[in-house]
């Protein structure tokens, strides 16, 4: 057995770790008495990625391009190639990816798997949407070919699947055409929740947005933030700069260094950096796009005892207060977390059965674990999302109950039967205990 680790480095486990090259790797001959899942570049928060005292299916080697039709963007690719390796192909033939996280360290079977999201959710919804078909391996050695028309019902159990329904091996991905790695950025100073919906509304015809948000700051200062905005530049570039390589964060930081000044400090300095109201101008995608990316292991900042991300979404509706009461709570606790994203989500439908995003306002932060004080503060703000009708992101997750997941996911029923059951995953028996 071998120690994983997801993102956030909690929870730790032991599981096997078996490499596929090849399709025909899977399925593996065993005893039949573990499960299997499968595991990309470990970029989920919590559990979602592991397999505890069973088999991980690494499918990074699954990493070949199979076909790309320049006029239509159709991207046909193996499971393991990740966001990253797309991007490499893709850009300078003038395409880029229709839906992407903040991180390109993913891969594609991963983005399927949690219908990831991005900036632009509002007007492209999630990864899946953009997703034509791809083959299901399952662990008899069956395979399907599932897509809106065929095997369907197979189509949205896989998306935002988890990775429980078997293993993708291929993927069709439709692109979306640019004119430059350049993007039209623009960023916007605010002092409230009331007027980052402002903004939001306001821009909803950019095709990205999302905020920065204050979380440690309190009184006149309460959620301050900084949103940002951004679209494709239309003009191609004489010359392309591409952003400096990346550098490696070298180690853990001890506990102290992320504490509630430092935090604050770090805020103020963020928040003040820009001197007018708002900036414009043109960046490259890279960092507009995937700004922690420039840092390796950037999680090695909050310490050996690793993070616990929190990410809700509540509905529109009571939005408002209910967000201002997660920011209250987090402020009253003390604990800090400079990493605090905010977004208002769209209504494009999703076609997988268990996606996360709906209409609504987001909320990510990461939390440095300082024991049972940061897991009581993320149980309550899991309450408090409950309560507001929101619902929790599996892939960013170690806390969720069980009663709480069944209630945020109802279709959780409608899911089960598709489960391979050769396939299982930490999460998965946690929630389902």
């Amino acid at each position: 057995m071998t120690t994983f680790e997801s993102w956030g480095r909690y929870p730790r486990g032991e599981q096997k770790l078996k490499a596929l090259f090849w399709a025909s790797d899977f399925p593996l001959i065993d005893d039949g008495k573990t499960s299997m899942l499968p595991a990309g570049l470990g970029r989920s928060y919590g559990d979602v990625c592991l397999n505890h005292g069973n088999t991980l299916l690494l499918t990074r080697g699954l990493d070949r391009m199979l076909g790309f039709d320049a006029q239509s963007g159709i991207l046909r690719c193996e499971a393991g190639v990740s966001l990253a390796e797309i991007l490499e192909f893709a850009v300078p033939r003038g395409w880029f990816l229709p839906v992407t996280p903040g991180t390109k360290f993913v891969t594609v079977g991963g983005a399927i798997a949690n219908d990831v999201h991005g900036k632009n959710h509002h007007v492209a919804g999630t990864f899946g949407r953009h997703v034509l078909r791809f083959e299901l391996l399952r662990s008899d050695g069956s395979r399907r070919v599932c897509s809106a028309e065929e095997n369907s019902d197979w189509f949205a159990a896989t998306i935002s699947g988890l990775g429980l329904t078997g293993l993708i091996h291929w993927a069709d991905i439709r692109l979306r055409p640019i004119g430059s790695r350049k993007v039209k950025y623009e960023a916007t100073k605010f002092r409230g929740l009331e007027e980052f919906l402002e903004l939001s509304g306001a821009n909803r015809d950019r095709e990205y947005t999302v905020s920065w948000i204050d979380c440690v700051a309190r009184g006149k200062n309460a959620a301050r933030g900084i949103f940002m905005s951004g679209d494709h530049s239309e003009v191609a570039e004489a010359t392309s700069t591409r952003p400096e390589k990346a550098i490696d964060f070298p180690f853990d930081l001890p506990d102290v260094a992320l504490n509630r000044a430092s935090v604050g400090l770090f805020n103020a300095l963020y928040f003040h950096k820009q001197i007018g109201k708002s900036v414009s101008r043109l960046v490259d995608y890279e960092p507009f796009f995937y700004p922690l990316d420039a840092v390796l292991h950037w999680n090695r900042m909050y310490g050996k005892q690793g993070l616990l991300q929190f990410q809700c979404l509540v509905p529109l509706t009571n939005g408002l207060e209910a967000i201002s009461a997660i920011l209250k709570t987090i402020a009253d606790s003390g604990l800090a977390s400079f990493l605090a994203v905010l977004k208002v989500c769209g209504d494009a439908a999703s076609p997988g059965m268990m996606s996360f995003p709906m209409p609504g306002i987001t909320l990510a932060l990461d939390f440095p674990i300082r024991g049972q004080r940061t897991f009581a503060l993320v149980d309550r703000l899991g309450e408090m999302t409950a309560a507001a009708g929101g619902r929790l992101y599996p892939a960013k997750d170690a806390r969720m109950t069980g009663e709480q997941f069944r209630s945020f996911y109802p279709a959780w029923q409608k899911f089960s039967p598709y489960i391979d059951p050769r396939f299982s995953s930490s999460f998965w028996r946690r929630v389902m205990a």
